[in-house]
């Protein structure tokens, strides 16, 4: 147990405490820790008119985190969306707003951690250090803030903020981290910056986690690389290629960038979708099906024409090429294959130095359950779980 220091305002109550890295099982020490990704937003991670694909509602939503819990997945993952990418299906248009979702899952789950998705342009930091102190002590301490700084000018557009240029939103996004993790620490304090005054901040109760929550960025830019950093325990990274060597690169480069620069240890973590079938062949025809033949390709034009606009994650030239990945699963690493192929693909990628996945399905639940009975347990085999 811990409790609050008492100063100007404060109360003398006591408040429950733990330390991070015991209670957020993202800290854990699984060689290839667990996510599943995006199932707050309709049609999840795909861009596909397939039928049996995710469609938001809360009862699936809930399905699916049961289903993380029970596989005890460290992590269950959101993506912040204002407004769909349009074409026919309209993809992550209907969802759920991150953090009331977090809540209402935190609640209803006991192993992995809880993550909000948090959109700097759109949430005062007063407002997400308080929103994301409530999950906290909902989760017991399992709660995980995951910041973007924002790139979606659509979006940005619809809440009539200006979209700055892109090195000076991670500018922004370092001040509004600063406070919060101020009001998670400190008692009342004051605070200017370029883009931020804070009268005498205030904040009780603290998160549970100590000395705070767990964080998470996806910068791939160099700027957004060095927030990342600096600044968060955990980076989402997008791989410039399949291709084994690739990757591990990329993974080193983010890892030590963290320690040369800034000495601090930092996991990677990088999505994957997997398409799984009883053979090799079966999986292939799938996948052309639900991409090809069922694919959304406006909705995917729509996307790459907004992040080469506003983001540098990619490289242009490859960016461009990226239409069927978006299509098949955001981008994603792909698993795509018989269980032993999964399984072999995932043992490359922790290889190379993943400390985690946040996986996705084109068939959601249907792809979670056939996860949990066929490959799960050759994954506990190989050492990997």
């Amino acid at each position: 147990m811990g409790s609050a220091v008492a100063g100007v305002g404060m109360s003398t109550r006591t408040w429950p405490t733990r330390e991070r890295r015991e209670s957020n099982p993202i800290f854990s020490d699984r060689k290839l820790k667990f996510g599943s990704f995006q199932t707050n937003l309709d049609s999840a991670c795909i861009m596909s008119d397939l039928e049996g694909r995710h469609h938001i509602t809360w009862p699936n939503t809930v399905a699916c985190a049961k289903l993380a819990d029970e596989m005890e997945f460290e992590a269950i993952v959101p993506v912040a969306r204002w407004r769909g990418f349009g074409g026919k299906t309209n993809p992550q248009g209907p969802g759920f707003e991150t953090y009331t979702w977090a809540a209402g899952l935190g609640a209803l789950t006991q192993h992995p951690s809880i993550f909000a998705t948090s959109h700097v342009p759109m949430y005062h930091p007063i407002v997400s250090a308080k929103q994301s102190t409530v999950i906290d002590h909902i989760t017991n301490g399992r709660f995980t803030l995951n910041i973007v700084a924002g790139w979606n000018k659509p979006e940005i557009d619809m809440f009539g903020t200006a979209m700055l240029p892109h090195d000076e939103r991670f500018a922004v996004a370092e001040e509004w981290l600063t406070i919060i993790k101020r009001l998670w620490t400190e008692d009342e304090f004051d605070f200017t910056g370029k883009y931020y005054k804070i009268q005498k901040g205030y904040l009780e109760p603290k998160p549970i986690q100590k000395p705070y929550p767990a964080l998470m960025n996806a910068g791939g830019s160099e700027r957004g690389r060095h927030f990342c950093a600096k600044n968060c325990d955990v980076a989402y990274v997008a791989f410039p290629s399949n291709e084994p060597d690739d990757c591990k690169r990329h993974v080193d480069a983010y890892r030590n960038l963290a320690r040369d620069e800034y000495g601090r240890a930092l996991q990677v973590w990088a999505t994957a979708y997997i398409v799984q079938g009883e053979t090799e062949k079966e999986a292939l025809e799938f996948h052309d099906y639900y991409v090809n033949q069922k694919g959304d390709w406006e909705a995917a034009e729509g996307v790459i024409e907004t992040i080469g606009l506003n983001a540098k994650t990619f490289a242009p030239e490859r960016l461009a090429k990226m239409q069927s990945s978006f299509i098949a699963g955001w981008s994603g690493f792909p698993l795509i294959g018989t269980k032993e192929q999964v399984v072999d693909k995932m043992m490359m990628l922790s290889k190379a130095g993943c400390d985690g996945l946040m996986i996705s399905w084109p068939r959601y639940e249907e792809g979670m359950r056939n996860f949990q009975t066929t490959t799960l347990p050759l994954l506990k085999q190989a050492g990997l779980r």
